[in-house]
Parts: structure tokens; sequence; C-alpha cells
């Protein structure tokens, strides 16, 4: 994204009730991404799926940084912030401005496994949370299946794990896993003797195999593939909470992770934003510009006001998680679904209104790298994963009607 773009957020955004240490966490996390993210972006997009592309650097940045620190908890060796989702959630905000690759390798590495080893024993969470926090081990969240997405009901999980000495051996097969191919441990959703739970399996051992990643829409940097188990060892000590708790523990890490979701979209929706507006004021069209258009005129009113909502819905939902409430409902389903919404409407409007420059990554007469296409394809995904927004409304649904 060109430097001289404005970030209208300062003028036009004016919050209640975040904490001063959010602000302080904000202004940190913009200069990373600012200063180490953002240049980057173009050649990272470009490239296949391929694990010698993925950001390690940037990967270990953030935890040098104590990013991932951030979601914790001071007795959980963490940041210890008194609102440690909004903290996570400016963070996926600020980063998704610049890379959505970048936000969800984030969420998948400290937000979604962060949760599910909050539910933990304190032995297994030590053995796991801190390597995690620091960046040394890679971490990945295993619900998705082949034949089961958005609907992670006992019926349809296919992946088992059978009772030996001393613990289980897994089989069955996990798709769409961010993170999978460099991942050192996996969260893995399993039926244990009929009953949904939650494992965690050590992804270096026979037993774990991770074909190569899939190629995607967009979101190239960050990196997805099945996880096949056949075998693999999960000790006795490495069951989260109780077998049959595995659903209430999984719904419990969406629930922070459709935040976060939630966040990003905001993050891309206003990226696409300030990009349209700084076309609009430059670009010179029938004796006037396009920002004096009436029609991009309200169409942008309408997008600012959006973002704006969205924004509020996420603060809304992760301050009352950090106050205690688990599942914060319908605020959680709400700003899920309406921020990844409002990241792909106005993306398109951005691409729309920039023309044929909207249209390109890059310039082939002078190498000029432009933004929107690559914010309009990041954008869908976020429909998509940690629970599809038909899925959200049908939630929020359930909230105005009853069940």
């Amino acid at each position: 994204m060109q430097q001289s773009v404005e970030r209208t957020q300062d003028r036009l955004y004016h919050p209640l009730g975040v904490p001063q240490e959010i602000d302080e966490v904000r202004a940190r996390v913009r200069e990373f991404a600012e200063n180490e993210v953002a240049p980057t972006v173009a050649v990272m997009e470009e490239r296949h799926e391929d694990v010698a592309h993925f950001p390690s650097q940037l990967f270990h940045r953030m935890g040098e940084l104590g990013l991932y620190r951030l979601p914790f908890k001071a007795d959980e060796q963490g940041a210890g912030h008194a609102s440690p989702m909004l903290a996570a959630a400016v963070v996926m905000e600020e980063l998704a401005y610049f890379s959505n690759s970048i936000a969800v390798i984030y969420d998948c590495q400290c937000v979604l496994p962060g949760r599910v080893l909050q539910y933990a024993a304190p032995e297994l969470k030590q053995a796991y949370l801190p390597a995690l926090m620091s960046g040394e081990k890679v971490a990945c969240a295993a619900i998705t299946e082949p034949d089961a997405g958005s609907d992670v009901s006992p019926s349809t999980i296919q992946t088992v794990a059978t009772p030996v000495a001393d613990g289980w051996t897994l089989g069955g097969r996990k798709r769409f896993i961010i993170n999978a191919p460099l991942a050192d441990f996996a969260c893995v959703l399993c039926s244990i003797e009929g009953a949904l739970s939650m494992v965690v399996v050590d992804m270096k051992q026979q037993g774990v195999s991770v074909p190569p990643p899939d190629h995607k829409m967009g979101m190239h940097a960050c990196l997805t593939a099945d996880i096949v188990f056949d075998g693999a060892f999960v000790p006795s000590g490495n069951l989260v909470w109780q077998a049959g708790k595995g659903l209430r523990i999984a719904l419990g890490a969406l629930t922070r992770g459709r935040i976060a979701v939630g966040a990003s979209g905001v993050g891309m929706a206003q990226a696409a934003l300030d990009l349209a507006i700084y076309h609009m004021k430059g670009r010179k069209m029938f004796g006037g510009t396009l920002a004096a258009m009436q029609h991009w005129q309200f169409r942008f009113a309408e997008h600012a006001t959006h973002i704006a909502m969205a924004r509020d819905l996420c603060y809304k939902a992760a301050l009352r998680h950090d106050a205690g409430e688990e599942f914060p409902e319908p605020e959680t389903s709400m700003c899920k679904y309406f921020g990844t919404q409002i990241a792909g409407d106005i993306a398109r409007d951005t691409v729309q209104v920039m023309g044929g420059y909207g249209f390109v990554s890059r310039m082939g007469a002078d190498g000029a790298v432009y933004q929107a296409e690559r914010i309009f394809r990041e954008a869908k995904g976020p429909e998509i994963y940690e629970g599809s927004n038909e899925i959200l409304k049908w939630m929020i649904a359930r909230q105005i009607f009853g069940r």
C-alpha cells in the first residue's frame, strides 16, 4: 500500500471505552505492520503456496515482539492485559490492513490453539503454551474434515481416537488446516468412544503426514493443507479437559476466532476504503475528480458507516468475552458475519472505482504494485472459514427467534 495513502480511521472513528493499553498495542502492531509486513506483501502474495515461501521471518518476529502473548493472562505467562481478547482483535485488524495472510497465521498460532490450551490441565498447558507464545513451536487447530466444515456435530466427525495402553492411537483426516505444513503440534477434534473430544497431537511423529499445501484463490502466504492421522499416538495426558468436552472446547476456541476474523474483516475493509479515497481524490474525470461524484460519495459514506459499525461489534464482543462471558452472543456471530461481508463489499467497489488500476496487481510498464485486487480476493476467505456467514446468520436468528 502506498505510504501516502491516508489512514482515515484516525479521523473517522472515535472509540468509546477502549483502554489506553489497547491504544498502545495498536501503535506497536501498526509500526511492525507498516515497516515489516507491508514491504513484503506483494512478493509474498505473487508466489504460489509452498513451504519454502512461508514467511518464517515475520512469524518469528511476531513472537519476538510478544504478539502471541497478548491473548493470555499474566498467570499463563502472557502479556497480562486486562482486555486480552480486545488486544488480539486489534492485532488482527492492524495486520489484515496490509496482509490477511499474516493475520490468519497469527490467529491460527495463538488465538485458536491458545484458547484450546486454556481449557487444558496445568501440566498440558505448560508443555505447549510457552513455546506457542514465544513462536518456538508452530501450532494449528485441526477441526474441519473433508465432509465436516461448519457442521462439527458428533455424527460428522470421522477422526477417531482408539484406546491403547497409556493413551490412544488416532486415525482420520483433517482438511484446510492453516499452519499445518509447518506445525509442531495440533489441537485435534476427534471422537473417543463416540464422544467428541479434543487432544493435542505432536506432528513430528510416525502416523502423521501432511500433503503439499493447497493452492488457493488468495492468501498465498498462509499455508493450508490436509493432515492425515494413521496410528499417531496421543498420550493420555494430552487429552484436553476430559472426553466428551470436545465440542464445548471447539466452540470456545471458535468464539475467539470469530471475533478475531471479524476484526480482520474490518482491517481489510479499512484498507480498501483508504485506497479508494486516495484514488478518487486524485483521479480527474469530466472536469472534476471521482471524489466529487455524488454516486461514489454516497457509496463510500455508507461504507465508512459500516466499518464503524463492524468495528464496534468486534470490540463489544471482545470486551464481553474479556469480562468473563465464554460465548458473548449475538455480537460474536454479528461481528464475524458483518465484518467479513463488508470487507468483500468495499473491496468490490474499490476495484470498480479504480477501474483498470483496481484489476491489476503489478503494472508491466513500470512495475507499480496495486493492492485492490488482492484485498478483493483475500476478503472472500473469511466469509467461509471459522463458521460460514450463513451459519452465523442462522445463529443470530436463533438468538432472535429461539432454538
